[in-house]
């Protein structure tokens, strides 16, 4: 291990010395010349046909270069946007597959759908004429709530389709679940919501197209985690022209949360603009842009049951949900759906399950992958079960969850929904938890708030997730004074990969960091890449520098034997030399790196310079989980909750940096704090305006809403990467909503309040508590 920058090491983010100062590049610090400015015109309806549109006195304003409508899409042949995959590309059943436009030209299905696009000299010009475009609306009914939108007679949002449900998918057997509920001897019920959220990253999406008519080609500044994949949307189903005539930069991005992982129309726009107009054109969102037209989270209203027998053991689950996808299919809107079922069975030896969740069609704005995709909404239902099973059958929390923990001796686990977990060790992690949130202590701490006034409640949860799907690729370039270049396949957008990627590059080749240069983002700079989402950077990133390295220390010994004079069988390498077995001669790395780029003498079979590519797959995946406990104060009089100390133990397997770990962990938290407790998307129910267009009405938490935090981190390697790297991104935001809101549940339940859904604002729980006192 490097002692001081290695693997392990908890190195100072390299990152931040530019952001600190304020010398970050985002998009909108961009500025190319003769640059314009578009905006686009959005639907003020939620469902409507479009009758007309009338751009004549919006194209007269001066200052104005063009207004496009959807006719002008249709016109120049210009595609949509399809969604990332569907049930029935991996198997299931036929859905129904929408295509999102980049001007509506027919119907608008949400508020917010893009109308008309208006390019001008300046931004306050192309705001002024696009209030100026007249656009004749037959407005029709709407729904925006899933189970509204399932009911018979809901107004449609596709009639040809006949139905609002887009498509499902279904895990595991109905038979033999329904054979284990037959025997239980307790079935615990229950109705849950996982409310829809809004990702709100620091810095909104931006994007600058530049049209280049010399040579036609087209390239695109873009907040984007994955401009390989934006590059290859647009190139082939919007302009349906080749990759190579388009470039995607993605420079330094606010956050993401999956919200920034794939085209929006507005990139497609920008680019169209540009090439009609043979000048730049810049487009950056407002605040409420981004409330009104990012693809949100969440949504989903699902019915479980657990089947338990008389000793408390889980014989069953059974869910059925609904998962809303807004107006159209967008993204990979379908992942959150199919991992919302798998993760159910979660850390618990549960020993049969039937699932089916349903993507629902609503008039809002489409949802897609959020911090967690599906993995929050899992682990939600069955630990608010467990919960409320505990409190039907009078036993204690923390022994019905340890009697059905998966154990160590039944590793490698294959769960009822197709995973198989490889490692991991739930029962000592409990105990990790119970220890460092002082378990046996609270009953003193209740008591103390209950001479305060206060309502005083804990929790405590498990969960599991998967880390890293699909392939990636990374590069590792010497250049010819002997410095190292990483190409990165994947994105960092905050997670630290500069620091994190170079501190492994270092320990592998024995490079010093600050020879280190970090290369992401241009897929003009980077052959080739899948960006960063769902946990997948640490193990295909880190295990594809694993594989690049190996490649070029073997290439290095082939010339470290010329230069030593040595076979090639005597050359081994340590420590950052090739050194010639039994002796004390060596070489080091960036000399023989220096020798590769000589203009003459080099072996014919060798070619020029020293590199190395190496690609990694998640075949199979890994599996991060956590114990996370939390407790909480209420004050009785006004709803208002306190989150006090909040605890979490997490498996991350190896661990690579561990301070950069905890603060993924303590935002992860943050955001699963605010689902809990205040964020929410409101559309009214019977317009389907947006209710929650500002910060004034979508509340998001505050540094003093947060609590003490109680981290530690447990190394239990993977085995199915050479690293043993599990995944940490994600765990935060998965463990925390049910943590927080079970916690809640436990303060109330002593007033006769057994069940509150997620937001628990102060009005929610007030009411709550009047409601139990009037009953009782």
């Amino acid at each position: 291990m490097n002692a001081k920058f290695g693997i392990g090491q908890a190195v100072r983010r390299v990152e931040d010395q530019r952001f600190l100062v304020g010398a970050g590049r985002y998009v909108d610090d961009i500025d190319l010349p003769r640059q314009l400015y578009g905006v686009a015109v959005l639907s003020t309806h939620a469902h409507a046909l479009i009758k007309s549109i009338d751009v004549t006195e919006a194209a007269a304003l001066d200052g104005v270069v063009c207004v496009l409508t959807g006719a002008d899409v249709v016109a120049d042949g210009l595609g949509g946007l399809p969604p990332k995959f569907m049930p029935e590309d991996m198997g299931g059943p036929k859905g129904y597959r929408t295509s999102r436009p980049l001007l509506v030209n027919d119907r608008v299905r949400c508020v917010g759908d893009r109308v008309a696009y208006v390019v001008a000299e300046s931004r306050t010009r192309a705001l002024e004429a696009s209030e100026l475009v007249q656009i004749d609306y037959e407005t029709l009914p709407s729904v925006v709530d899933v189970e509204e939108a399932v009911k018979p007679g809901a107004p449609l949002l596709y009639e040809e389709w006949k139905s609002n449900v887009s498509c499902g998918v279904m895990f595991g057997n109905k038979d033999a679940t329904d054979a284990a509920f037959s025997k239980a001897a307790h079935v615990t019920k229950i109705r849950v919501e996982s409310n829809r959220l809004s990702a709100n990253s620091i810095e909104p999406r931006g994007a600058i197209g530049d049209y280049n008519a010399a040579d036609d080609t087209y390239t695109l500044y873009s907040s984007s985690q994955d401009p390989h994949s934006m590059r290859k949307t647009l190139a082939e189903y919007v302009f349906k022209e080749p990759e190579s005539k388009f470039r995607v930069v993605s420079p330094d991005v606010g956050g993401g949360f999956g919200m920034k992982a794939d085209a929006y129309p507005d990139d497609g726009l920008v680019l169209w603009a540009s090439r009609r107009c043979r000048r730049p054109v810049k487009w950056i969102a407002t605040r409420s842009e981004s409330l009104l037209g990012d693809n949100h989270g969440r949504d989903q209203v699902v019915y479980g049951e657990m089947a338990l027998d008389a000793n408390g053991k889980i014989l069953g689950i059974r869910a059925r949900s609904l998962h809303g996808f807004g107006a159209y299919v967008a993204s990979a809107a379908v992942a959150p759906l199919v991992f919302a079922l798998r993760f159910i069975p979660s850390v618990y030896d549960v020993k049969a399950f039937h699932g089916v969740n349903q993507g629902i069609f609503l008039n809002t704005s489409p949802t897609g992958p959020y911090r967690g995709a599906g993995r929050p909404e899992a682990t939600y239902l069955v630990e608010r079960l467990l919960d409320k099973a505990a409190a039907e059958l009078n036993l204690d929390r923390i022994d019905l969850r340890r009697r059905n923990l998966i154990t160590n001796s039944q590793f490698p686990y294959s769960t009822q929904t197709g995973f198989v977990y490889d490692s991991g060790d739930f029962t000592g992690i409990l105990d990790k938890c119970l220890a460092r949130a002082d378990w046996d202590g609270f009953e003193q701490r209740r008591l103390a708030s209950k001479a305060a006034g206060k309502l005083r409640g804990r929790a405590l949860s498990f969960f599991i997730e998967q880390g890293g799907i699909f392939n990636d690729r990374m590069e590792i370039r010497f250049s010819p004074s002997g410095t190292v270049s990483i190409l990165a396949g994947t994105h960092s957008h905050g997670q630290g990969h500069a620091t994190v990627f170079a501190q492994l590059v270092s320990e592998f080749l024995g490079i010093p960091m600050k020879s280190i240069r970090f290369v992401q983002g241009d897929t003009d700079q980077v052959p080739f890449g899948r960006g960063t989402y769902a946990a997948r950077s640490s193990m295909l990133g880190g295990c594809a520098l694993r594989v690049a390295s190996d490649v070029i220390i073997e290439k290095g010994k082939k010339m470290a034997s010329r230069l030593l004079e040595a076979a090639e069988g005597d050359i081994e390498f340590k420590e950052g030399k090739f050194v010639v077995s039994g002796t004390d001669r060596s070489i080091g790395i960036a000399d023989v790196a220096k020798a590769c780029y000589a203009p003459a003498g080099l072996p014919k079979d060798f070619g020029v310079g020293l590199d190395g590519i190496g690609s990694w797959a998640a075949e199979p995946p890994n599996f991060p989980n956590g114990c996370h406990a939390c407790e909480v104060e209420i004050d009785p009089r006004t709803g208002v909750i306190r989150v006090l100390t909040y605890t979490a133990v997490d498996d991350v397997g190896r661990i690579l940096n561990p301070m950069i770990c905890e603060g993924q962990v303590m935002g992860g938290i943050a955001q699963g704090i605010g689902q809990a407790l205040m964020e929410k998307v409101v559309y009214d129910p019977e317009s389907g305006q947006l209710l929650s267009g500002s910060f004034s009405d979508y509340a998001m938490p505050r540094a003093d809403d947060m609590p003490k935090f109680q981290l530690e981190l447990v190394e239990i390697p993977a085995t199915t990467n050479p690293l043993g790297v599990k995944a940490v991104g994600e765990a935060g935001t998965i463990g925390a909503p049910v943590t927080v809101i079970n916690a809640v549940i436990d303060a109330l339940r002593p007033l006769g309040v057994d069940h509150i859904d997620m937001p628990a604002t102060p009005m929610r729980v007030w009411a709550a508590i009047q409601a139990a006192r009037k009953a009782a």
